[in-house]
């Protein structure tokens, strides 16, 4: 968490601790102090019943990022694509490429974590991607959604998810079996993507995308600190 004197960046999880934290590093800022440690109970003084405590390092200047950042690749700007990166782009520590066939499909405006990428084929665009990219699919050509899996599936990714029905990821692997995919690696896409529960408006898509993105992670964090 990132405190100035007129605004923060981030936060340790909000309330009367978090309050305490921007007090006494709003006072480091004043002092210039250099760096500091607190070890705060969370008890009666803060109003909680938690129990335990929290330690609290502090360093001027300095910007401790402990986060880990991700990256993501959005291909498609339709309905669906303009509501999963609306969702996704809010996310903290989220780095996302939107890759479209013509500029004109993009919205004006772009929150600053998104870079908008225009390609023709946008299959041709994976081959810029992190091997840890994190990739969409939801274009709005199922032989443009088979070019993009063909594309990833001979290279390194983090994870692959395709929107579609379960009779289109049906075609689609043995269509990728066709082009020389094994079964293995095929089963590396997801598809469907999202939570079919919440119905399909765009924006409930992209909900169920971005919570199914998001729970793994954190269930491995609390995995480390159990």
């Amino acid at each position: 968490m990132c405190v100035f004197a007129d605004r923060i960046e981030g936060t340790i999880g909000g309330g009367a601790l978090e309050w305490e934290a921007m007090s006494h590093a709003r006072q480091m800022l004043r002092a210039g102090t250099l760096t500091a440690r607190q070890t705060i109970p969370l008890g009666p003084a803060l109003g909680q019943c938690c129990g335990g405590s929290v330690t609290l390092d502090y360093a001027l200047g300095k910007k401790i990022d402990t986060t880990e950042h991700r990256n993501v690749w959005i291909y498609g700007a339709g309905h669906v694509g303009r509501a999963l990166t609306s969702v996704m782009a809010g996310l903290p520590n989220v780095q996302i490429t939107w890759v479209d066939t013509d500029a004109n499909r993009f919205p004006d405006t772009m929150p600053e974590n998104v870079q908008m990428f225009v390609a023709k084929d946008p299959a041709c665009a994976v081959i810029h991607a992190p091997d840890d990219a994190e990739h969409l699919i939801l274009t709005y050509a199922h032989d443009v959604d088979l070019a993009i899996c063909h594309a990833l599936l001979g290279r390194s990714f983090d994870s692959v998810g395709l929107i579609g029905s379960a009779t289109k990821w049906a075609r689609f692997k043995s269509r990728l079996g066709a082009l020389g995919h094994i079964p293995a690696q095929i089963s590396r896409i997801a598809c469907p993507i999202g939570d079919p529960s919440l119905g399909k408006h765009p924006q409930a898509i992209a909900i169920g995308v971005a919570a199914a993105m998001i729970t793994p992670r954190q269930t491995a964090k609390k995995d480390q600190t159990a």
